[in-house]
């Protein structure tokens, strides 16, 4: 049997498929951390207010990616995130509006490339990537958490967050007491 170059392509495909044991990324899947969209997140607050946690990230953004892979796929950390917080995965490059707080926001195109205004709003126009933002039950932002963090740091900033700690103690002494039984 011949093949040609559009069905070496097929076979490629249906090899990878086969090779990745039938598995598709689902973000709202049992594993990992479950992430929702803005508008998910304000509904569910309402009825049971809790933190919220925002990833800002970019599809080119290699450390973005390497976040997800060892920092939010950790048993630990995911698992954690869920119990705790709300979770929002928003791209900073999305085209769509979002109504967020009651603001609708806009897609800013700039050339081939621009930034969505809601990015902008939660980071105080200080893009990084990944950029995390932390939020309390009233979506006021706590924090933002710019730069890919490791697991085991990681940890202690979800904790800091989540036990309220940041009301009763700078994080520098926070993070000088806290051990993490995370490993990387």
């Amino acid at each position: 049997m011949k093949i040609s170059k559009g069905n070496s392509f097929l076979l490629l495909l249906v090899s990878l498929f086969f090779i990745s044991g039938f598995r598709t990324i689902d973000p709202k899947s049992d594993e990992g951390v479950k992430w929702m969209t803005f508008e998910e997140v304000t509904a569910a607050n309402a009825k049971n207010p809790r933190k919220i946690f925002v990833d800002i990230y970019t599809d080119w953004c290699g450390w973005c990616k390497k976040m997800d892979a060892a920092t939010f796929n950790h048993p630990e950390i995911s698992k954690y995130m869920n119990d705790n917080f709300y979770n929002v995965k928003f791209n900073a490059e999305q085209r769509g509006e979002v109504v967020f707080n009651g603001h609708t926001f806009k897609f800013i195109a700039n050339g081939n490339r621009g930034v969505h205004e809601l990015a902008v709003a939660l980071t105080n126009n200080q893009l990084s990537y990944p950029m995390g933002i932390f939020m309390d039950e009233q979506m006021r932002i706590l924090s933002p958490l710019p730069g890919y963090q490791k697991a085991d740091f990681f940890d202690a900033v979800l904790k800091y967050f989540a036990e309220e700690r940041h009301k009763e103690m700078k994080w520098d002494e926070f993070y000088k007491s806290y051990t993490s039984q995370i490993k990387n």
